[in-house]
């Protein structure tokens, strides 16, 4: 989830608990942005991997940590109860777990006894549809209504917003599970992936096959069942020792796959397709895509160019459009 939904779920969540108490509302929208604040510690987690990106922030001790020290700092600057404090910003934390679990981005709760991941694929990990919500809906509560409009009036938006938040997060629930129950009678599929529309989820597959990453994968729309694919991509899983040029678009992508995975940690860590071209000087061009990190048409991805003459490959990250259209 994005850092302005974390904050408003929080919030959200925060009112329902103390209801209209500025201070505490204010302590547990920040409980709930906290934990993307390890951001912050990006230099030195590699020699600190607990301090990575959903790492330890993102666990139960960690939140603990944070609201209790919150909780003998806040009454300092805002007159309140310690316990009350400790905890609006625990259930902030715990909140922006939860909905980072949600998605296809996993945390460590358990962490650091366990390092067992909670992840859901119900949603993705930044959806603009939550996003421009809460953006949306920040803009109406402290900058339209705040100090101008009827309390009954900020009242009746916090309240819509809860519904909104619980019928959305439901829906995406209830659409995981159903299309999770179902995949493997839709051609033995092991993996479902959210995409940006509650309604419509991705069908994978990802195994290794002969020295070769084999994905296969299909769209599936609640009522019209798959209505593309299933595709399937391969890409060799080590580069060959002295490589050719391509001579087809399957061998292009089979090449282009090692160089991909090592040019872009995001190809590692997320299922991905690939599709291949060639140009009119007869060179091929192999570009390999995300699933998983897609914005408004383009996704993640990288491509890599094989000159016609068989010289060096140049590879190249960025966001592509893919030419057949996002599966």
């Amino acid at each position: 989830m994005d850092l302005f939904t974390h904050v408003l779920v929080a919030y959200l969540v925060t009112f329902g608990i103390v209801g209209f108490k500025p201070a505490y509302l204010a302590a547990g929208a920040l409980g709930g942005g906290i934990p993307d604040a390890d951001a912050l510690f990006f230099p030195i987690a590699k020699r600190f991997p607990a301090l990575r990106h959903h790492g330890i922030t993102h666990s139960i001790f960690g939140v603990s940590v944070v609201a209790a020290a919150g909780a003998l700092i806040a009454p300092l600057l805002a007159p309140g109860s310690v316990f009350v404090y400790f905890l609006v910003l625990e259930v902030g934390g715990l909140c922006h777990i939860a909905q980072d679990g949600f998605t296809h981005f996993s945390v460590p709760p358990l962490m650091p006894f366990s390092d067992r991941r909670l992840e859901l694929d119900a949603d993705r990990a930044i959806n603009f549809v939550t996003l421009i919500v809460s953006v949306a809906s920040f803009y109406l509560l402290l900058g339209v209504e705040r100090n101008h409009w009827p309390f009954a009036d900020y009242l009746l938006t916090v309240y819509a917003l809860m519904a909104f938040f619980a019928a959305y997060f439901a829906i995406r629930l209830a659409g995981r599970f159903y299309v999770g129950r179902r995949r493997r009678t839709l051609g033995g599929f092991d993996v479902v992936a959210p995409t940006t529309n509650p309604f419509a989820w991705l069908l994978l597959s990802e195994h290794e096959v002969d020295g070769r990453q084999r994905t296969t994968w299909a769209r599936y729309v609640f009522g019209r069942g798959i209505v593309a694919g299933p595709f399937t991509a391969e890409g060799l899983l080590a580069a060959p020792a002295n490589p050719t040029a391509p001579t087809g678009a399957a061998e292009a992508l089979a090449l282009a796959y090692p160089l991909a995975r090592e040019a872009s940690g995001v190809l590692d860590a997320t299922y991905h397709f690939g599709e291949a071209s060639r140009d009119a000087a007869g060179a091929w061009t192999a570009v390999w895509y995300s699933l998983e990190f897609t914005f408004f048409g383009r996704a993640a991805g990288v491509r890599v160019r094989f000159p016609a003459d068989g010289g060096p490959a140049t590879v190249q990250r960025a966001f592509y459009r893919p030419v057949a259209g996002l599966p």
